[in-house]
């Protein structure tokens, strides 16, 4: 079933899936967002997005979340790995490119961004 364009296959939705990532994952961090990635066994990567109430009110935090999802959607990250934002408050101030940015700064410092293999 698809959800926002995202299907639920693509998303890390159990409390031991999230925790598992907390603990053994590796992490990344920018000023806005921090990156837990963990390698997973499938062929697609999975993600999950956390936004605490330090970041504001239940509408910046949905907003966060859907901007972040709509990022997601489109980036091409390599398959296997479980990865979960976690929103820094100064995202609720950033805008949708400022967000975009720092997803992909932190994807390609992980070397989470799927590249096309160029065959001559």
């Amino acid at each position: 079933m698809a959800r926002g364009g995202v299907t639920e296959g693509r998303l890390i939705t159990k409390p031991k899936e999230y925790a598992l990532v907390y603990k053994k994952g590796k992490s990344w961090a920018c000023d806005l967002l921090v990156m837990k990635a963990l390698p997973n066994e499938l062929t697609l990567s999975r993600y999950g997005i956390s936004v605490s109430k330090r970041v504001g009110s239940a509408v910046v935090r949905n907003r966060i979340k859907r901007l972040l999802r709509e990022i997601l959607r489109i980036a091409p990250i390599r398959p296997g790995w479980d990865i979960i934002f976690i929103a820094r408050p100064k995202a609720a101030s950033t805008d949708y490119a400022g967000l975009k940015q720092a997803v992909e700064g932190l994807l390609s410092r992980a070397h989470l961004i799927e590249t096309a293999s160029l065959t001559v």
